[in-house]
Parts: C-alpha cells; sequence; structure tokens
C-alpha cells in the first residue's frame, strides 16, 4: 500500500497543490488541504484563551470548589484533568497538521471516504448543540444588561407574561442578536475569527482581574480566604479520592469536543511544534491560571453579597456600578461568543460540508448549523442541573469512541502514514475505499462503544459511572477498532 504524507513540520506552497485523481463528492474548497499554513504558538494559546474563558468554563471550574474538597486538592484535580486534555489533544492534531485537512477528511481514514460522513453528521449534531447553549448563556448577561440599562422591559423578560416556546420575549430577542453577531463573525472568514479570539481571551483576564480588585476593596483583605463559605460538606476518605476522580473526568468532558475536532485548527499550524507549545501555554497554564482568578472571584462572593455565586453573571450583576456592569457583562459576552465561533460554529461548518461537499460550503454548513442551534431550543437542552448532567453525559457518549477510534487507526493501524490524494478518491484502488465507502470495522466499534458507554447513562445501577462516559466510550471505541482492523494489520 502507498502511502505518502507531507513531513510533520511542511509548509504547503499557497496555492495548494491538488491531490490528483479526486472526486466531486469529496472535495470543495474549504476540504482540501489548507493553501496556507500560517497559525503559530499563540494563536493556538489564543484558541484556547476563548475556549476556557467562557461563562460555561468559569462556572465548570467554581463547581469543582464546592465539592467539599480543599482548594489545594481542586487545583491538583484540575491540572491533572487539563494534562490529560494536552496530550490529546497533541495527539489529535498530528494528522491534520501534517495533511492541512479538517477532522472530517481525517475520519475518512478509519471510516472509509463516504463513511466518514457518520462523524461528521455526529459532531455536527453535537457542535449545534453546544452553539445553542453557549449562545443562550451568553444571551442570558446581555438580558441582565439590558434590564439594568431599562428596568421597563422586566414584564416582557417573564416567559409567562411574554414568552413563546420556554424563553421570554427580551430573552429571544437578545439570544437572536448575539446569534446573528456571531453569524457575521463568522460569515468573514477564518482570519476574522483568528483575529476575533486573539482579542477576546486577553480581554477576559483584565475584566477578571478588576473585578477581583473591585471585590477586594469593597470586603477588605482580612475577609479573603480560598475557603468557599457554604460550599458544601467537607469530604473524607474514600468520598474525598471518588470526588477528586470525578473532577478530572469532569475536565476531560468538557473539553472533549473541542479536543475531538482540534484537527480543525491544527490543519493551519506552522508545525507540531507551534501546537504543542499554544497548547501548553493555553491549556496547563492558562486554565490553572483562569480558575485561580474564577475561586478568588466566587470566595469573594459570601463576603461581598452575602451568598457564594457561582454564575459570574450574578456576581457582575450585583456590582453597584452602571459602567462596570455594562463592561462585565459585554466581556462575558464576547468570551462565550469566542468559544462558540472555534469550538463549535467552524466544526459543524466542515462536519456538515462533508456530507455533500458540491452542495455546502463551508459558509452553508455554518448557517445550518446556526439554524439548528434555533431549532433544538437550548434553553430547555440546559434549563436544569439534571438535563444539564444528561446532555454532557449523552454528547460524551458519542465523542469518546469518535476520538477513540481516529487515534488509534492514525497511530496503530496506519502507523502515521497518509495517502493525502485518496482522501478524495472514490476509486477502488483507494486505500481508504472499503465496500460501498464504509469501513465496517469502525461503524460496528462506534456502535459497540456507544451502547456499551451508554449503560452508564441510562442504567440506574451504574448511575456512578456517568461522568466517565467519554472515557468508557473512547478506550471501548478504540480497543474494538483495534481488534477488528487486526486482520488488516497482518496484512
Amino acid at each position: 500500500m502507498n502511502m505518502q504524507a507531507r513531513p510533520p513540520d511542511a509548509v504547503p506552497s499557497s496555492p495548494v497543490t491538488q491531490p490528483r485523481g479526486q472526486d466531486d463528492r469529496l472535495r470543495n474548497r474549504d476540504l482540501l488541504p489548507a493553501a496556507r499554513q500560517d497559525w503559530n504558538w499563540y494563536d493556538y494559546l489564543s484558541f484556547w484563551m476563548s475556549d476556557v474563558h467562557s461563562v460555561g468554563g468559569y462556572v465548570t471550574a467554581g463547581n469543582l470548589f464546592t465539592l467539599g474538597l480543599p482548594s489545594g486538592l481542586v487545583f491538583a484535580a484540575l491540572l491533572l484533568g487539563v494534562l490529560i486534555v494536552n496530550a490529546l489533544c497533541n495527539l489529535v492534531a498530528v494528522p491534520s497538521q501534517r495533511t492541512g485537512t479538517p477532522f472530517p477528511v481525517v475520519c475518512r481514514m478509519s471510516f472509509g471516504v463516504l463513511g466518514a460522513n457518520i462523524p461528521a453528521l455526529i459532531r455536527g449534531v453535537i457542535a449545534v448543540c453546544w452553539y445553542g447553549i453557549q449562545t443562550w448563556l451568553a444571551s442570558n448577561a446581555l438580558v441582565v444588561l439590558a434590564l439594568r440599562l431599562a428596568p421597563d422591559l422586566t414584564p416582557w423578560a417573564q416567559v409567562g407574561l411574554h414568552g413563546m416556546l420556554g424563553l421570554s420575549a427580551v430573552g429571544w430577542a437578545a439570544f437572536g442578536l448575539l446569534w446573528l453577531v456571531q453569524a457575521v463573525i463568522f460569515w468573514r472568514g477564518i482570519e476574522t475569527i483568528r483575529r476575533f479570539i486573539e482579542l477576546a481571551g486577553p480581554t477576559v483576564y483584565a475584566i477578571m482581574i478588576a473585578l477581583d480588585l473591585y471585590l477586594l476593596r469593597r470586603v477588605g483583605w482580612q475577609h479573603f480566604s480560598f475557603h468557599i463559605t457554604g460550599a458544601g460538606a467537607v469530604l473524607h476518605g474514600s468520598a474525598l479520592v471518588w470526588a477528586i476522580v470525578n473532577a478530572v473526568a469532569l475536565v476531560v468532558s468538557y473539553f472533549s469536543g473541542p479536543m475531538l475536532n482540534f484537527g480543525d485548527f491544527a490543519r493551519y499550524g506552522r508545525s507540531t511544534s507551534d501546537i504543542r507549545r499554544g497548547n501548553f501555554w493555553g491549556l496547563p497554564f492558562n486554565f490553572i491560571g483562569f480558575s485561580a482568578l474564577t475561586i478568588c472571584t466566587i470566595a469573594l462572593t459570601a463576603p461581598a453579597f452575602g451568598h457564594v455565586m457561582i454564575d459570574p453573571v450574578e456576581t457582575v450583576a450585583h456590582i453597584d456600578s452602571l459602567t462596570a456592569v455594562i463592561f462585565g457583562m459585554l466581556t462575558f459576552i464576547i468570551a462565550t461568543a469566542g468559544i462558540n465561533i472555534v469550538a463549535n460554529f467552524v466544526s459543524a461548518s466542515f462536519d456538515f460540508s462533508n456530507l455533500s461537499p458540491r452542495h455546502i460550503s463551508l459558509r452553508g454548513g455554518g448557517m445550518i448549523a446556526a439554524a439548528g442551534s434555533i431549532v433544538i431550543m437550548p434553553w430547555k437542552l440546559y434549563g436544569s442541573s439534571q438535563v444539564m448532567h444528561l446532555t454532557l453525559d449523552v454528547l460524551a457518549t458519542f465523542i469518546g469512541p469518535l476520538f477513540g477510534i481516529l487515534v488509534c487507526d492514525y497511530y496503530i493501524v496506519r502507523r502515521r502514514q497518509v495517502d493525502v490524494a485518496a482522501l478524495y478518491t472514490t476509486d477502488p484502488q483507494g486505500c481508504y475505499w472499503y465496500r460501498n465507502g464504509i469501513n465496517p470495522a469502525a461503524v460496528l466499534a462506534l456502535l459497540v462503544a456507544v451502547v456499551i458507554g451508554g449503560t452508564s447513562v441510562f442504567v440506574p445501577a451504574l448511575s456512578a459511572l456517568s461522568g466517565f462516559a467519554w472515557f468508557i466510550g473512547c478506550l471501548t471505541g478504540g480497543l474494538c477498532y483495534l481488534a477488528l482492523m487486526k486482520p488488516t494489520r497482518a496484512n
């Protein structure tokens, strides 16, 4: 089998040489190898800052400090979890950086050139769900800001008085405005997105530091402590160990979406060393720094306002200064829009474009995702803690197996060898062509892993394992795929 690829740190010329023997059903301008690979380490640092610095990231990190764990152990769990994410992102980045291709095209190696539509559709639907959820979370800040500026709108912010499909009139207006702003940024292309995320991440740091200084001035240094009063019962023994393990699993699960399709951005990297460097500063270093600011802010809310506030939108809304409220709310809106565009909008765009490259461009795929984010009514998916956890666990059940199959295929089955041209052809002689264009081993491994992972989510007796759905699916999917592909590897 003749497999070829560029050297790992090679930068393709612009315009890129088109792969030979292409089939129009498998390509368009956006799915072909990237014409330019010029993202440096700072671009990936900015990527992860946009991913971490959001309302969702704040709440996720903050919740870990309310589990009854000592702050030192929480930071240790956060560090271990994000180090795992860092290592996994470095693994999944290599095939996309070497070939210059996005996630759905890389999946053609394991699932077949037509079978790749299966993981593309799954990841696309997941991205639509997260896109809607993040848009709704950010729109809540816009609602608070609108009511602060115009209190007369309060009746219009009540679902019972002026609402439709579970969202108030003001909520619909805020959701629609943010939906439109994100669509405009995406429509302007990858370079606009790149500049946007370079601005969003550092801005959040500046605002959070200013917020902490404001709260410290309000309560005084003598009242500051990393211990969160009333945060939960102090744990000991096996309960403490189990809480730490769950905290690590939560961190990995939180990043599982952007981790799976990290190749959509790794394809633009100048080199794998640039990507690894950016990932290090953007994940372990940046995540721990952001978490430290988060715990400082949450710890200060109790003496400042009388009770612990995990939601940054609620914290900012309690500030006396209208100017501070405006800057704070706009910052969280910008930050959440940043993660939404990079982690969900771009991903769904490539995924839906892969379903029908001749008819769906990158922009077309993005608009499908944007429309879908309204249809799913995300406020119902994330409206309560029970539904929120169920949503996260179900999504992880599908993401984990896809990650395990992709990584095992590239590093073990293919031994890091790629024939780029074969990714774009339906020629039966192509090395990624299987019967009907679909690799049955990958599909069966995915099905088995989803069923096994799903038992931890839906079988009450195994509910304690629901937080590990990603890990169960990843290991099961990878191992099943290797077992089913063993005859091929022997040949």
